[in-house]
């Protein structure tokens, strides 16, 4: 979806955060269906994982559930799966590009989250319409506070 060599300053959005969770466990709650769907989203949002394939070319099709009680469906495809280092998809409808990187700390971790999406038109109506900046940090947020409840 992406091309590298061009200037995407405009249509992304990134987060950092240093976890208090060993590396395995981090990339566990990534790529298990079990997992994943206990905290992925931003506040008061659920989840159902339909399908969940973590390897290059397998998809990942889920259910958020809103809490206006609307559902949104959600399509990825994962394009590189790097165990305990590295996870990118695409997702589709709205096109943006997800790359999750782990960085193994000992007992913990530290995550780079970073979106790009296909256009800046696309970026500007997401991010304002569902105020996607906030939403990514409550996702994190959601993941540091279900990791502290797994220990």
């Amino acid at each position: 979806m992406e091309n590298a060599k061009s200037n995407t300053s405009d249509r992304e959005l990134q987060i950092e955060r240093t976890l208090n969770a060993p590396v395995g466990l981090v990339w566990e709650v990534f790529t298990k269906p079990g997992r994943i769907k206990n905290w992925w989203g931003p506040n008061g949002f659920t989840n159902t994982i339909f399908m969940m394939d973590v390897r290059p070319g397998g998809e990942w099709d889920f259910m958020m559930h809103g809490p206006d009680g609307r559902d949104y469906k959600n399509h990825s495809v994962y394009r590189e799966i790097i165990p305990n280092k590295k996870i990118v998809f695409d997702h589709y409808n709205p096109n943006f590009t997800t790359t999750i990187e782990f960085e193994d700390m000992g007992d913990r971790t530290h995550l780079r989250w970073h979106m790009v999406f296909e256009t800046a038109e696309l970026f500007m109506a997401i991010v304002k319409a569902h105020n996607a900046a906030e939403g990514l940090k409550q996702n994190v947020e959601k993941l540091d506070v279900y990791l502290a409840g797994l220990k």
